[in-house]
């Protein structure tokens, strides 16, 4: 796929826009046809397995209402003429061919990029004014919409209301889009968007785990991996304590068994690929039924079977000591830099099938992380 960003050169792109200020690109991808239509992203909300919302209303009335899937084919059947908007998360999950267009923002950080949420919508239907704190690539797909933005505004929330929505908003600029043309935004910049006819949007969304994200998962992950670990032991005492004080030497006592826990040479990589690679996953890859052995591996591929990658599975990997420590939705591997690249390209790259990477490749498979499939057999839902 050809760069998402038109005629705009990617070094311009991240010196004058990324993570500074909004940036609207006519014709980002001319041409483009969505590979999925309305009724494609209306079946997918009515999935057990998606996560689906729809919000009705309009920021003139303050009527909003969100209901959560999956929904009743019956219950999109009945929905009104306009205000409405049907929102899907993880689409190119549940559908592994769109992992192509993710892929073609790789001008930024593989790890980075969260999801592709599709929203399809009535006329006059919105989710309202509201800040995100992550970056985001609005795609207009079909239709047309009309986004507004603003980078000075009162953040106070509308009362009462469950979608963190603005209660004020002024906006500062204004411009329709349509198919082909995107819309980037930086995290912190107030956005309103209302479709102008019945149209859909494809929205590229970027992760940005928050200091409250990494210390919670840091206090999990130290739990898990250090078991009891040391205890607290007390200093000899030269008074009696006094009621309820925790004094001074205990204090002291008590970080520095917390600071033992942060010394491990290992925590900053096993931690943080263990982290990212397993971040905002809504469902965990499943083992298969029954295991591979490299050998049967090595005779599977060379009767033609692909390896294809498990669309739940993200993949990081940091280098180590001439070595990559490969983290796939946070189960740790080992293996060359050239072999983590391969597998962590999109659509995967097989790499040499010699005995340590049949043995990899075998485990992941057999961690639920990759399968083996056919040419021209069909990606799973």
């Amino acid at each position: 796929m050809s760069s998402p960003l038109g005629e705009m050169s990617v070094q311009v792109f991240l010196d004058e826009y990324w993570q500074k200020k909004p940036c609207l690109i006519r014709q980002a991808l001319p041409d483009f046809a969505p590979e999925l239509e309305v009724d494609d992203v209306a079946g997918l909300a009515c999935d057990d397995l998606a996560d689906a919302r729809l919000v009705s209303g309009s920021y003139s009335s303050m009527n909003w209402t969100q209901e959560y899937g999956p929904f009743k084919p019956k219950r999109l059947r009945q929905l009104p003429e306009s205000n409405w908007t049907l929102l899907v998360q993880d689409v190119e999950k549940h559908y592994p061919p769109l992992q192509c267009l993710l892929s073609a923002f790789c001008f930024i950080p593989s790890w980075r990029i969260d999801d592709l949420m599709i929203s399809v919508a009535a006329p006059g239907g919105s989710v309202g004014p509201h800040v995100d704190q992550y970056d985001v690539f609005l795609l207009q797909a079909k239709g047309h919409r009309r986004w507004q933005i603003a980078r000075s505004f009162d953040p106070g929330l509308a009362p009462g209301c469950e979608l963190n929505l603005l209660a004020e908003f002024t906006p500062e600029q204004e411009w329709d889009l349509a198919p082909g043309d995107m819309l980037y935004l930086p995290p912190g910049v107030a956005h309103h968007g209302v479709a102008l006819d019945t149209c859909m949007t494809w929205s590229i969304g970027l992760r940005a785990p928050s200091q409250a994200d990494l210390l919670q998962a840091l206090g999990e992950w130290l739990a898990e991996t250090q078991a009891e670990g040391n205890r607290y032991s007390d200093k000899p005492a030269s008074e009696l304590p006094r009621p309820g004080e925790i004094a001074p030497e205990d204090v002291q006592g008590l970080l520095e068994l917390m600071r033992q826990a942060l010394v491990d040479e290992r925590l900053p990589n096993a931690f943080l690929g263990s982290f990212i690679s397993r971040y905002r996953l809504a469902h965990q890859p499943a083992p298969p039924e029954e295991p591979i052995s490299p050998e049967e591996l090595f005779s599977e591929l060379s009767n033609g079977r692909r390896l294809v990658r498990n669309p739940w599975t993200r993949l990081a990997w940091v280098e180590q000591q001439g070595k990559a420590e490969l983290f796939a939705a946070g189960d740790e591997f080992v293996c060359s830099i050239g072999t983590a690249q391969a597998l962590s390209s999109t659509p995967p790259v097989l790499p040499e099938q010699n005995a340590p990477n049949l043995d990899l490749i075998s485990r992941l498979i057999n961690s639920g992380h990759f399968y083996l499939e056919t040419e021209d057999a069909d990606q799973p839902d």
